[in-house]
């Protein structure tokens, strides 16, 4: 019995520890799955994060064409700045704000031309003192920056190359579908020319979280991380279709949703560059939103798509040509209008005097207006901060100082300021960039941080040039 007893205890003991191996060593880690209601945070793709998750793409589907054609053209742009950020509160303390040190960030770019104009994101090269390009065949360029456009998240600058470029051809964003096969080329993590692929998601997809301004990105499933920023979208053709600038995540790190300005917005102020200096923006002249049930119910609207004009600019193109409050705008140019982002996105890649056909419903009856858009202007802007108000010189005014660049100051804000007798003294530069107009100053105001000091070159009366930090 006792004998029984023994060989039972023994046989227990075995199965305990051949269970727990199994539990140990063979069993699989259980899947989690977590929920959240916190909403995703939309992240500048240059900034370094850890993790990355990846979807597989079909098998047989063959970019090796597409991939060949891009992965030279598209380049590792490293931007070297200043940061006065305190790193911690004994530096903060000690110095009344921060020391100055070098940074280095990294993002991506895209060779348009054989001679060396590159397409990037402006947040990839904004602050940056020196800029280096380096090449799919290791060659490294210095690069100077030819014009910015913040509001958009777009920059062109330059390298001189001893050698013809590579360059991907712009595509046509506007008839890109849905479903349609894309590659993500770029930089993520300082990791050189990577390839992903993947489908358009979604159009006109406005990121309200990312900024103030209604923009119109693509989206992408394509696999984007932090590097990729500035980078490629392209069609299986390997035309370029977009300007990888941002992805969705609550970690930094891609999970599915990625997003690209489009390339006819991109290839537009890039023209504009070239040829005005800066971004010419045309609009039509309206203000209103995407419909809505309310709307529906409120003005007795018969659609469920569309924009809704609530009112009309004296003046402007939409005045002229005879659109009314209360008109639902449904396409433009023959592309369907279903919400305010798609008009915003297609109107943004015009200018100033071009004509669009603009197709409106009024009480079930559809009428096209020929529009001719006029140019955005904002006639003054508070720079809060620094606490003046700025508007755009009178004709011939920065002539006296021999400037072709410059806004003016209008009045003091605050009773610091008033103290000076500032009135009609000229801002020439803000933060190391000359300024045009107030656009201007409004797009790279508003575009710093939060607590991010503002450095202003000021023409005094004599015309000495003069900087100023406000902190």
């Amino acid at each position: 019995m006792k004998r029984f007893l023994s060989l039972l205890t023994v046989a227990i003991l075995a199965g305990i520890l051949t269970l727990g191996a199994y539990k140990v060593f063979l069993e699989p880690e259980p899947t989690v799955i977590t929920e959240s209601e916190s909403k995703p945070n939309v992240f500048p793709t240059t900034y370094t994060v850890a993790n990355s998750n990846t979807y597989p793409v079909n098998a047989g589907a063959d970019f090796t064409v597409a991939a060949e054609k891009t992965v030279n053209a598209v380049v590792h742009v490293k931007q070297y700045g200043v940061s006065r950020t305190p790193r911690n509160l004994m530096e903060y303390l000690r110095n009344g704000g921060a020391e100055e040190r070098r940074i280095q960030g990294a993002g991506s770019g895209v060779i348009i031309t054989e001679d060396g104009y590159i397409v990037t994101n402006n947040h990839v090269i904004d602050g940056a003192t020196d800029l280096e390009v380096t090449l799919n065949n290791n060659k490294s360029y210095k690069a100077e920056v030819i014009g910015t456009a913040p509001q958009s998240d777009i920059a062109l600058i330059k390298i001189d190359a001893d050698e013809k470029l590579s360059y991907i051809p712009f595509g046509d964003s506007n008839s890109a579908k849905i479903g349609e096969w894309v590659l993500a080329v770029g930089n993520p993590f300082n990791l050189t020319s990577t390839v992903t692929a993947g489908i358009i998601s979604a159009k006109s997809r406005d990121l309200n979280e990312r900024d103030n301004n209604t923009q119109s990105f693509i989206q992408t499933d394509a696999a984007i991380n932090p590097g990729n920023s500035g980078g490629a979208l392209v069609n299986v053709n390997g035309e370029l279709i977009g300007i990888n600038t941002a992805i969705t995540s609550q970690t930094g790190s891609y999970v599915g949703y990625a997003f690209a300005v489009p390339s006819n917005n991109a290839r537009k102020i890039v023209e504009d560059i070239l040829e005005f200096g800066d971004v010419q923006r045309g609009i039509i002249g309206i203000t209103g939103g995407t419909i809505n049930s309310k709307a529906m119910e409120e003005y007795n609207i018969a659609t469920s798509q569309g924009v809704f004009v609530a009112s009309v600019a004296e003046k402007s193109g939409a005045k002229k040509a005879g659109i009314k409050e209360g008109d639902v705008i449904k396409e433009i140019d023959g592309l369907p209008i279903r919400k305010f982002a798609d008009l915003t996105g297609y109107v943004n890649s015009k200018r100033p005097k071009d004509v669009i056909n603009i197709k409106v419903l009024r009480k079930n009856e559809e009428i096209v207006f020929p529009v001719t858009l006029s140019k955005y202007e904002i006639q003054s802007y508070n720079i809060d901060d620094v606490g003046v108000e700025v508007v755009n010189p009178p004709k011939d005014y920065l002539k006296k100082f021999s400037l072709d660049h410059g806004v003016v100051i209008s009045k003091a804000l605050s009773s610091r300021m008033k103290r000076y007798n500032l009135e009609g003294l000229i801002i020439s530069e803000i933060d190391g960039k000359k300024v045009k107009s107030v656009l201007e100053v409004k797009e790279i105001i508003e575009n710093k941080y939060k607590d991010e000091d503002i450095t202003i070159s000021l023409i005094d009366r004599n015309g000495e040039k003069r900087e100023f930090v406000f902190q």
